[in-house]
């Protein structure tokens, strides 16, 4: 995808703007929502720049500095976001390397199911507010997990 003409760069993909002297400086898509914290939204996009492949085991992350500098949000957000990620296992810190993203871990179905359940919720509450049915629902999760790479059988 290519830079949205007014968009600032830091807003587009890793693979056509966000490159700055050859170097990848933010390495996963975000375009700030209103009502949103920024905490959520930079932790969110970074989950799903991994569950896509953007991001694979051992690439390096954006510092406390350059995430904070690049998305122009308080350092003290942009720590907090990367301390989110390491608690939940998506980057772990490496001595004399920096943050990178960790290998995916072995969980177990009661872990998954625990993690899952509360966004299941809000999805359900969503779609029944817009008056969707269970088949609309499907398609659109199935339409989703086929877009991040998934397998449907």
């Amino acid at each position: 995808m290519d830079c949205i003409r007014g968009v600032p760069p830091v807003f587009c993909l890793r693979s056509s703007c966000t490159m700055r002297n050859n170097t990848p400086v933010i390495p996963f898509w975000l375009a700030f929502r209103p009502g949103v914290s920024l905490y959520e939204q930079v932790v969110y996009a970074a989950k799903r720049a991994v569950v896509a492949g953007q991001m694979r085991p051992g690439e390096p992350f954006p510092s406390v500095r350059v995430l904070s500098k690049e998305l122009k949000i308080n350092p003290n957000t942009a720590h907090k976001v990367i301390s989110q990620l390491v608690n939940e296992g998506i980057l772990e810190v490496r001595v004399g390397v920096g943050t990178v993203v960790a290998e995916p871990g072995a969980s177990t179905a009661a872990d998954r199911s625990r993690l899952i359940k509360g966004e299941l919720e809000q999805l359900v509450v969503e779609a029944k507010k817009l008056g969707l049915n269970l088949q609309q629902i499907l398609d659109a999760v199935e339409q989703h997990w086929k877009r991040l790479g998934g397998e449907t059988k």
